[in-house]
């Protein structure tokens, strides 16, 4: 492959958070659904009556709830089985009563659906509109022809998640956001809108925004296409405007040119975004308006220099995740995915890969707003099955459709810097395959030639060089090996293929040192990216009992393998990448003097998704003035561990050990405390210390104000200390809850990858002395108090309010 060089600056779609719509006619289509689990014979009819089902609004998710006459979403009978951790998919249908809003009683009506999985056939008013096999692409239904201007109308939806489709948690239903669409006969067709800065310098950036204009009327229309750029704060800072006139039945691309002075770069550190407003002005009218938010940045990609953002060398921390929000299953609330990617990095992490699909709109808008880099990544699986009944069935009828939709709705958002074709893809290495991907870069390329292109490797060998030439940057899964640092397959390969970039797609948290010092060494390898930063339903034990999964592994429901637990709070490994990614980092663990997990005999010698059995534990009882492993990870140059006040010896702590220091210690209760020097001076602390029996509950909350529009959620932590207000690890409880207010339980959970609890009821065992409750809002404005209560132990309360 010639050097790939790319200097590019992006933008940002459109972009809806919190119910603020970013285009005239465009509502939230998410409330009131009546839904039902499993089929029904004539439940697309108008006349059915559905009085009898549930009343749920999406995003909604059923395969998170409990199962028919359970208190559990989990079955060790699930056609899922491990792979779907254990979750019943089937049937289930979706049905709204609507009337169209009296100002646009002659113009086209659209329903938008963010994401259903999968296999959702949509019908208005008893009339088939469409199918939509794949579960992760946006899609559009035109329902103009079908829709009642006067009366009411229904929408059912028919989602068939059956079969084995997937190789790890999917969810079931509509999953994500849903939007009632209306306009003008002359409009800005869906995702219509691409933002390009072909030039940026510190005095002025150019913004050329291309739009998509419809004419559905019967003669030609002349209008006004008036583009302004409005900076972060709402302020004007260009306008631009051109008189355009379109034919009857045809659309067409118009081209506008906007100059802002002294841009504000998007970046890592500083994601400044602007917005372009895009308003379509008929006879002094405006008839529509679509804003779209994008930043000012360049990327490039160099063999030499390896990846640049605004022309600095910066490596990928990067960190792979499937799609699913822990106790909320696939739903995919604003705030939920706003909140994965602020954990992410809070914890250091600057890069994500979308594996294996494509997200939602609301993740993407995320990265933008917190500054994190996105690799957004289409498909899973081309023609050949991963899974019997996976989207192999549909490749050949709709990879160009989805495709199209992804780069479509996705170009805008600074936060790409690539688009992937696939994922590990079967038989890589024959000419049929390699044609497939060469198809699949083309068409990446016509739809946007300013971003490059990659796939994800695994197997590597130079058998697939031909399938790797098809792409710009190589993705390299589990490339290690070898002795780690000098003769793994990206030196190897660097010899073999010297003009080679490469990124590595995937890595094990077993091998996160040797994988993160081969970024460090050699510039044409961009960045690395964990299996997995956060971890997931599905995929279940993988980190645990390993890979391949060739048993029934029940109760184990979760894949155990992410830095970032499903609740959201780090497991030892992310501490250990703190340690590889900042500087004068310290942590303390105690390796497990028997396995954690009695189950344990079934991983596969060469699965390595599992992290060492360490501990964030000293309380062990029947231990005394036995040896403990104490494990110190640190990146300050020293290291001193101390017992009750004593030290225990300094020790150096550098890339010779590995970061990590061991110490033998007799177990006496009391602290364990690690000292970091840099410079002889300390840096950093970090406590072990052994606990009493549980005596209060305490209570933290992400945020303590949110808002009342049935969407926004918040985050309680419960923890179980003593009158020290330390943690047991070893003393659980069952936790209850009482919600007063305009709120309602949405999740609950406690990290526990063997726990068959539900993720929906009011009470739960907590899980190394602590757990989450979800809360939601209502639509109502108010106080909300959540009392929680833990046998004997003394309750306590919090107070939050829905503004």
């Amino acid at each position: 492959m010639k050097k790939q060089h790319l200097t590019i600056a992006l933008l940002f779609l459109a972009f809806c958070v919190n119910g603020q719509n970013t285009s005239t006619g465009k509502t939230r289509f998410d409330d009131n659904w009546k839904f039902h689990r499993g089929n029904f014979y004539g439940s697309e009819n108008v006349d059915f009556d559905d009085s009898k089902w549930r009343t749920i609004d999406v995003p909604h998710d059923w395969s998170v709830e409990n199962l028919p006459n359970t208190d559990s979403p989990f079955t060790p009978d699930a056609v899922s089985s491990v792979s779907g951790g254990y979750t019943v998919g089937g049937m289930g249908i979706y049905r709204k009563t609507f009337t169209l809003d009296k100002n646009g009683a002659n113009n086209k009506v659209f329903i938008q659906f963010d994401g259903v999985y999968m296999n959702a056939e949509i019908w208005i008013n008893g009339v088939l509109i469409m199918k939509h096999p794949y579960g992760y692409t946006s899609f559009v239904c035109d329902i103009t022809n079908q829709v009642n201007r006067n009366t009411a109308n229904v929408c059912v939806v028919k989602v068939m998640n059956e079969g084995e489709n997937s190789r790890w948690y999917s969810g079931s239903g509509i999953y994500r956001h849903v939007w009632l669409i209306q306009k003008d006969n002359v409009r800005i067709a869906p995702w219509g809108t691409k933002i390009v800065t072909p030039t940026i310098t510190a005095s002025q950036g150019t913004v050329a925004t291309t739009t998509r204009l419809i004419n559905d009327n019967d003669t030609p229309k002349k209008v006004l296409i008036k583009t302004t750029v409005e900076d972060a704060d709402g302020k004007t800072v260009n306008t631009a405007e051109k008189n355009i006139e379109i034919k009857s039945k045809d659309t067409l691309n118009i081209e506008s040119i906007n100059q802002v002075v002294a841009p504000k770069l998007w970046s890592i550190d500083s994601p400044n975004l602007y917005t372009i407003k895009t308003e379509i002005i008929d006879e002094n009218k405006t008839i529509e308006v679509v804003k779209n938010k994008f930043g000012f940045r360049t990327i490039g990609f160099d063999v030499k220099t390896g990846f640049s953002l605004n022309g600095i060398s910066t490596k990928l921390k990067g960190g792979c995740f499937h799609h699913d929000n822990g106790p909320l299953g696939a739903k995919a609330y604003d705030r939920a995915e706003f909140r994965k990617v602020e954990l992410l990095k809070n914890n250091g992490y600057n890069a994500v890969r979308c594996s294996h699909n494509p997200p939602s709109e609301a993740f993407l808008n995320a990265c933008d707003s917190l500054g994190m880099l996105v690799i957004d990544e289409a498909f899973d699986m081309w023609f050949e099955e991963k899974k019997p009944f996976d989207y192999h069935l549909y490749f050949a009828n709709w990879w160009k459709y989805d495709l199209t939709t992804m780069i479509e709705r996705d170009r805008n958002h600074p936060s790409i810097i690539l688009w992937s074709i696939g994922n590990e893809i079967p038989n890589m290495e024959t000419p049929a395959v390699v044609k497939v991907a060469t198809m699949l870069k083309n068409a990446v390329n016509q739809l946007d030639p300013t971003r490059l292109v990659t796939v994800a490797v695994n197997g590597l060998s130079e058998k697939k060089d031909p399938f790797f030439a098809t792409v710009d940057i190589a993705g390299y899964n589990y490339a290690v090996g070898g002795d780690h640092l000098m003769n793994n397959t990206y030196t190897k390969d660097h010899k073999r293929v010297p003009d080679r970039i490469m990124v590595c797609t995937e890595s094990y948290p077993l091998e996160s040192f040797a994988s993160w010092m081969a970024v460090l060494d050699n510039p044409y390898l961009i960045g690395d990216f964990v299996w997995t930063a956060m971890d997931h339903i599905g995929e279940a034990s993988i980190g645990w009992r390993g890979y391949m999964q060739e048993q029934n592994y029940y109760p184990w429901n979760i894949a155990y393998c992410g830095d970032i637990d499903i609740c959201g709070w780090k497991r030892p490994q992310s501490y250990y990448r703190d340690v590889l990614w900042k500087e004068n980092q310290v942590s303390v663990f105690v390796s497990a003097p028997k396995p954690s997990f009695p189950i344990n005999s079934a991983r596969s010698s060469w699965s390595k998704w599992h992290w060492h059995d360490y501990l964030s534990d000293w309380n062990w009882d029947g231990y005394e003035d036995k040896p403990m492993e104490v494990i110190v990870f640190s990146s300050c140059e020293d290291i001193e561990l101390f017992q009750n006040g004593k030290s225990l010896g300094i020790k150096k702590s550098n890339r010779a050990n590995e970061f990590t220091n061991k110490w033998q210690v007799n177990y006496r209760k009391g602290i364990l405390k690690a000292v970091g020097y840099t410079n002889k001076k300390p840096t950093q602390t970090y406590e072990l210390k052994s606990a009493l029996k549980p005596t209060n509950i305490a209570l933290s909350v992400d945020r303590n104000e949110i808002k009342a529009d049935g969407q926004d959620l918040s985050y309680i932590t419960v923890q179980l200390e003593d009158p020290q207000r330390n943690i047991n690890p070893k003393i659980d409880k069952l936790v209850e809850f009482e919600i007063e207010g305009p709120a309602t339980i949405v999740g609950i959970g406690n990290g526990n990858p063997t726990s068959v609890q539900s993720f929906q009821a009011n009470k739960i065992t907590t899980w190394k002395g602590r757990c989450l409750l979800i809360l939601k809002s209502n639509k109502t404005v108010g106080k909300i108090v959540v009392k929680v209560k833990s046998g004997t132990i003394n309750p306590n309360f919090i107070t939050l309010f829905a503004k």
